[in-house]
């Protein structure tokens, strides 16, 4: 059997990440699919380029940055001032909607700032709101929560948003108290996490391959799936062999893992939503600028839609359309697809538009649902995995909400604890 300091399960940023800073040639990156990048792959089909959903970077930290790009092209990246939209009504309003609620119509306008100024008439912000769906009556009133944040949330997540913990999206969920909200209506300051974003001309997929391209020949195995792990003896079955590991670093979901392990989580514990993505490709240009619109009408289908064309500043409509789904049930893509591109004709971002290539996946899954239960039941299991030399990272291994710089952070953090000491970036 085959010894390995390190066995990585998956070859998305996560597992890379951890692979190219352990500072070890003992490694196996082993990746059930053909391809790496988990969900940062990218589709170049007929002159279009997609990702397998809007993965655009957001860097808090230059050292990170300045890390990847030292491994790509110098041209390879472009930055980006985000202009993201929210459809209402008759019209495109800035993001975030609880800042720039003095751009809808009048009687939607006094209605927001009404329910915002007295909510805690109905909503007592002395009493702690008991989920995300409470939080955001408590925080921005009837108004806001109603006409934005509730149905848009919603699609997003694909469930009762009082299922959700209050603090569900974390640092992520656009805080605006009731000053903030009426000073934008003067000195607009829409700045969030993401308000600026880098993306490689060809696609997340270069980003990943920066990080893969620092590991040791015949590190990554690709299409060979794990299938069963042995916690006490440290070791693990895999579709071509056994290995023996000293430390296993997870990125698979964390029930997969759990699954593999032969003690698979509390049904329901760990719970989340499906995401279907179209990547549709037209004959000609669409709405110029913008880069996403969020879409909160519960008669509209999709959640969300991007433009590549106006990141890329190419003369085709190049756009990827986002779709919550419940965790279980089937998908009729054929119908789905069709729905689409009805709903894109109806809010006016098709017209006679030709589609003239197209891409879809099923991400799966795609956002977890974070409650109490869940948090506890997985800071509990990771530390009875690490206690076996068994660590789980990144979004779907820690089973919450990040961004993808926050799993290069994790993973060199992890590194450095591993190897007891700091780990710089290469």
């Amino acid at each position: 059997m085959q010894h390995v300091q390190y066995a990585v399960i998956g070859a998305g940023i996560s597992g890379l990440s951890f692979a190219a800073l352990c500072g070890s040639d003992s490694v196996a990156v082993l990746e059930a699919d053909q391809h790496i990048g988990g969900y940062c792959r990218t589709i170049e089909r007929d002159g279009f380029v997609w990702d397998y959903s809007g993965h655009f970077f957001h860097f808090k930290h230059p050292d990170v940055e300045a890390w990847l790009r030292r491994h790509m092209p110098d041209d390879e990246v472009r930055t980006v001032q985000r202009d993201s939209r929210i459809h209402f009504a008759d019209r495109l309003i800035d993001f975030p909607f609880q800042k720039n609620i003095h751009q809808l119509p009048q009687d939607d306008f006094i209605d927001c700032l009404y329910e915002l100024h007295f909510r805690h008439e109905t909503f007592p912000a002395d009493q702690p709101a008991a989920d995300f769906h409470a939080m955001l009556l408590q925080k921005f009133g009837r108004g806001i929560a109603d006409r934005f944040l509730i149905p848009y949330n919603e699609k997003l997540y694909a469930c009762d948003l009082r299922t959700l913990d209050v603090n569900a999206m974390g640092r992520f969920f656009p805080w605006a108290d009731e000053d903030e909200i009426i000073r934008n209506f003067r000195r607009p300051d829409n700045s969030s996490y993401n308000a600026s974003f880098t993306y490689p001309r060809r696609g997340a997929i270069r980003y990943v391959e920066a990080i893969a391209r620092q590991l040791p020949p015949d590190t990554i195995h690709a299409g060979e799936r794990v299938t069963a792990i042995d916690l006490e003896r440290r070791t693990l079955t895999t579709t071509r062999r056994a290995l023996s590991w000293e430390h296993l670093i997870s990125s698979a979901p964390l029930p997969r893992l759990l699954e593999m392990t032969g003690e698979p989580a509390p049904a329901g514990m760990l719970a989340g939503n499906r995401v279907l993505v179209f990547n549709l490709g037209f004959d000609r240009k669409g709405p110029e600028g913008v880069h996403w619109i969020y879409y909160p009408q519960r008669d509209v289908r999709f959640y969300r839609i991007g433009f590549y064309d106006n990141i890329f500043g190419t003369d085709r409509m190049s756009m990827y359309v986002e779709i919550g789904l419940p965790a279980e049930g089937p998908v009729d893509v054929s119908a789905e697809r069709a729905r689409v591109l009805a709903d894109l004709r109806r809010v006016g971002v098709v017209t006679d538009h030709v589609v003239v290539a197209e891409h879809h996946v099923l991400l799966d899954p795609a956002y977890v649902h974070i409650t109490e239960q869940s948090q506890r039941f997985t800071d509990v299991t990771r530390d009875r995995l690490a206690a076996h030399g068994a660590h789980t990272i990144g979004r779907y291994g820690g089973w919450t909400y990040c961004s993808i710089e926050d799993n290069i952070l994790e993973a060199r953090a992890l590194a450095a604890r591993l190897r007891g000491d700091e780990v710089p970036l290469p």
